[in-house]
């Protein structure tokens, strides 16, 4: 789905609002939403998927600026499990994915480029990786730039509450109430959203253990006359190195790239001494004179250069289970990629586990197992 038709779909979504009574109220629109959600929807369930952001997709980020674009949060997928292989193999078959590259190069302890064993292929996409979200989102009722501020108890379930937005006042509604809610955001997040809440105390339990490690992304546009292609990778992870974590030449995933894109991102260690800093563009700046020391000297002399801080980028420990639920009178579930994994494919496994338990808890109606198939 081009972007221009969910925008259109989006405009569509905000007449409804009016509407605002639903059986399920999905929080959050990454990849755990977004499944869970258009597997319930599926089923016949009304269903409203609520997101604080303009876009969708959560760590399937892709930036657009200036002609071109970059994959600055979520770099590929690797997938593992038969069922997401299988979501993969129908996003290849729509043109929304391909095979990127089957290599992805490693700089040892000495800052000798090696080539690893390993030659599985990694698949992106060429129009940018947030096109896989907004392909889980086809059809979905979804609500962008919708804070979720404050969540209730009542007699038909639940209430939620948005934050005001001066942005878009006639739009944005006061509330709206669900049966059922599945929250897949981050657990810090879910956390403060909770904590009012009664009788959620092994939630809250459970969800302060969990942790998380920040990352900072450089996203930096070179003049086409920089030479990629006379560089031997096309990624390069840094395992050994204090600042930088990944080092991906991002336009290399486009058909035909304009302008040379490079993605920069930083160690655990390197956010957190630096997630808080008021002149980010100083900090991006210093990952590509690393980077630049280390691969290629160009690197440190962008044409544009945007920096992302990632504040819960991956949870350290995740989870056992593929979602936590409370034992309350109206269903509430938890989920998200810091459930049993912290990958895109964790949370698409989340998101259909969480489907299947919280339509156990209503109605118990058929679910479409290969949901991705029947997406127009």
């Amino acid at each position: 789905m081009s972007y221009e038709l969910f925008r259109h779909q989006e405009s569509q979504n905000s007449s409804k609002m009016a509407d605002s009574h639903f059986d399920i109220a999905v929080i959050g629109a990454g990849v755990a939403g977004l499944t869970c959600a258009q597997q319930l929807q599926q089923a016949g369930y009304k269903v409203v998927v609520v997101e604080k952001s303009r876009g969708l997709g959560g760590r399937l980020a892709t930036r657009r600026l200036q002609g071109t674009h970059a994959d600055h949060g979520v770099c590929y997928l690797k997938p593992k499990d038969d069922r997401f292989k299988a979501l993969v193999e129908k996003l290849l078959e729509r043109s929304i994915l391909q095979v990127w590259t089957d290599t992805i190069h490693e700089l040892d302890a000495e800052g000798q480029l090696i080539e690893p064993p390993d030659h599985a292929p990694r698949y992106a996409s060429p129009t940018g990786i947030s096109t896989i979200a907004k392909f889980l989102a086809t059809g979905l009722n979804i609500w962008l730039n919708q804070r979720v501020e404050a969540i209730h108890l009542i007699d038909q379930g639940w209430a939620l509450q948005f934050e005001p937005d001066e942005r878009t006042p006639i739009t944005n509604p006061a509330s709206l109430t669900a049966s059922a809610i599945v929250s897949a955001i981050p657990a810090p997040q879910a956390l403060t959203l909770l904590e009012p809440v009664a009788d959620v105390e092994t939630l809250l339990t459970r969800l302060r253990s969990i942790q998380f490690s920040a990352c900072i992304s450089a996203i930096a546009v070179y003049s086409p006359q920089q030479n990629e292609s006379a560089l031997p990778w096309k990624a390069v992870t840094c395992a050994h190195d204090p600042a930088i974590g990944w080092v991906g030449l991002d336009s290399t995933k486009q058909n035909s790239p304009s302008q040379r894109v490079v993605i920069v991102q930083s160690t655990a260690a390197f956010a957190s001494r630096h997630l808080e800093a008021s002149d980010l563009q100083s900090i991006g700046q210093t990952l590509l004179d690393r980077a630049a020391d280390l691969l290629a000297p160009w690197l440190k002399s962008p044409e544009i250069l945007q920096v992302h801080r990632w504040r819960y980028a991956f949870p350290i420990n995740p989870l056992a289970e593929k979602f936590l639920t409370a034992n309350i009178r109206s269903p509430l579930l938890l989920t998200g990629d810091w459930c049993r994994g912290n990958r895109v494919e964790s949370a698409f496994l989340a998101g259909l586990a969480t489907s299947a338990q919280i339509n156990s808890q209503l109605q118990s109606r058929s679910l479409v197992e290969n949901f991705w198939e029947t997406i127009a």
